[in-house]
């Protein structure tokens, strides 16, 4: 570096250091002679390797805690749905984490991320296979963010195994699982994701931004979100009810999952999973600018579950009479949908009007979905395809100046970076000065997702309708899929258990499920 001030902008843009910091650092520097110049040189080496080990670390935890999302997933599941069906929508589960990942390093990762010979806003072209990965890669070069963004692939994958649940082909199942990793997820992670895609907003140096802003989702209530919850609620619809599910005059029926120790189990895998899900975005942890964002996105997550478990709770209350353990759950989860875009971007008061307002939302269209007799059991769809549109439109409206600025990295926007006049630079509308490019975008982003994916899988799903191989059989949805297409059940006990005093069982009874199949 030629002079203190050219060494003192360098440290202080990366965000490692602050301003008073790099002086203090840059001024020794050149005051030093050259053989301490010299192991300065070393030292300054040296740490750069430790600061890239303490961020491959965070990244990689970051990572495991959103796969441990997948039990959560599995928990929630298994709870929500009767006993019969509980080895079905275990093994879906796991299975969403083994094909997402073939899938995804096939092609997804080069539909989403790749650069090649001829780039576009649409998808990427290049990396397929992970080919030519050091040339071809629009982030960095490291291996790392793959895994991440796999458990983010694999995250939208298995959304929507709740919403089909207890009556889906497992063929179908498969294919579905194999398209929203390859293609379906990929494209819209790419508009969003990608310095290439068309709705991105931290485009190097503010070129070709949508209405001069481009659309913040942060973690991903709408690319991964809105994804899995379209998808699952195109896929309910295609399937149809389960069987009693409505009466003949279309009156809803009960059918309560089995388990409220799974669900609240699930529930708290989930909300353990998310603290990977949404500070683990900003990909690094070392330096004061990284600290702090990932510190408030923690904070910004917690108040948005914590208050759309309240919302579900208290209006759960008033339309049954009763505290209510499942609507507790699926508000946490709702509030933590509802805070994923934003939650880099709000106050933490703004958080919690994201999660309690999303809370209404969420049973809004539980209502309206079986007002139209849509039948999707872990009410999957309102949770994340209408929740996460919330929390896409809800950035437009909150997302601070402040937070906005010193959230992107400055290798994006060099020297004007944490100014306040980074090209593009947009916030919420209810904020002075705010504008509505930001808004505007959301909404398009909002618009474009639900078309692709709602498009997509109306197509997909319709091929397995028209072949008649996207539902199972009456006779096996009666049976259950666990022992029809999976060899038994999950729960077996030894004939005689727990009878009551006096009984006699037959010596030839088969085991029975623990819990009622009904």
């Amino acid at each position: 570096m030629a002079d203190p001030t050219a060494c003192i902008a360098t440290l202080a843009a990366n965000g490692v250091f602050t301003n008073s910091q790099a002086s203090v650092l840059c001024t020794n520097y050149f005051l030093a002679d050259p053989i301490d110049q010299q192991t300065q040189v070393a030292l300054s080496t040296e740490v750069a390797g430790i600061i890239e080990g303490v961020n491959t670390l965070y990244l990689v935890f970051s990572g495991a805690l959103v796969f441990i999302m997948h039990g959560g997933f599995a928990m929630l599941c298994a709870g929500a749905i009767r006993s019969k069906n509980t080895m079905n929508i275990l093994l879906q589960t796991v299975l969403d984490a083994a094909v997402s990942a073939i899938a995804y390093y096939c092609v997804g990762w080069g539909f989403a991320y790749g650069i090649g010979d001829r780039p576009n806003a649409f998808i990427g072209d290049a990396v397929f296979g992970l080919s030519r990965w050091e040339s071809h890669y629009s982030f960095s070069s490291n291996w790392q963010t793959w895994f991440f963004q796999w458990a983010f692939a694999a995250t939208a994958t298995t959304i929507p195994a709740g919403a089909v649940a207890e009556r889906f082909n497992f063929n179908a199942y498969l294919g579905y699982s194999f398209f929203i990793s390859s293609f379906v997820y990929p494209v819209v992670s790419h508009w969003v994701w990608s310095p290439e895609g068309w709705l991105c907003y931290y485009k190097p140096n503010g070129q070709g931004l949508l209405f001069g802003s481009g659309m913040i989702d942060y973690a991903g209530s709408g690319v991964v979100h809105m994804v899995g919850g379209l998808a699952g609620m195109v896929g309910c619809i295609m399937v149809g009810p389960r069987m009693g599910r409505f009466d003949s005059n279309g009156k809803p029926v009960d059918m309560p999952g089995h388990s409220p120790t799974l669900v609240v189990l699930g529930t708290v895998l989930l909300w353990f999973g998310w603290y990977g899900f949404n500070p683990g975005s900003q990909g690094s942890i070392v330096g004061h600018f990284n600290a702090d964002t990932v510190g408030r996105v923690a904070v910004t997550t917690t108040l948005s579950g914590a208050a759309g478990a309240l919302s579900c709770l208290i209006t759960g209350f008033f339309r049954h009479k009763a505290w209510d353990v499942n609507a507790l759950c699926n508000g946490a989860l709702v509030g933590f949908v509802s805070i994923t875009a934003g939650c880099v971007a709000v106050e933490p008061w703004a958080a919690i009007i994201a999660g309690f307002v999303g809370g209404w939302i969420f049973d809004l269209v539980c209502a309206l979905f079986l007002r139209l007799r849509i039948d999707d059991p872990l009410s999957a769809a309102p949770m994340h395809g209408f929740c996460g549109m919330w929390g896409v439109f809800f950035v437009g409206l909150l997302a601070k100046k402040e937070y906005v600025t010193t959230a992107f990295d400055s290798n994006v926007y060099g020297s004007n970076f944490g100014t306040g006049n980074m090209p593009g630079f947009t916030y919420g509308l209810f904020y002075p000065g705010g504008g509505g490019q930001l808004l505007a975008a959301q909404v398009i982003g909002i618009l474009a997702i639900f078309a692709w994916v709602v498009g997509l899988m109306s197509i997909f799903f319709g091929i397995f309708k028209f072949a008649g191989i996207i539902r199972i059989s009456a006779e096996d949805e009666h049976a259950g899929l666990d022992v029809s297409k999976h060899g038994g059940s999950a729960y077996n006990y030894t004939p005689g258990l727990a009878l009551p005093t006096g009984a006699s069982p037959s010596a030839n009874a088969p085991a029975q499920p623990i819990y009622s199949s009904s």
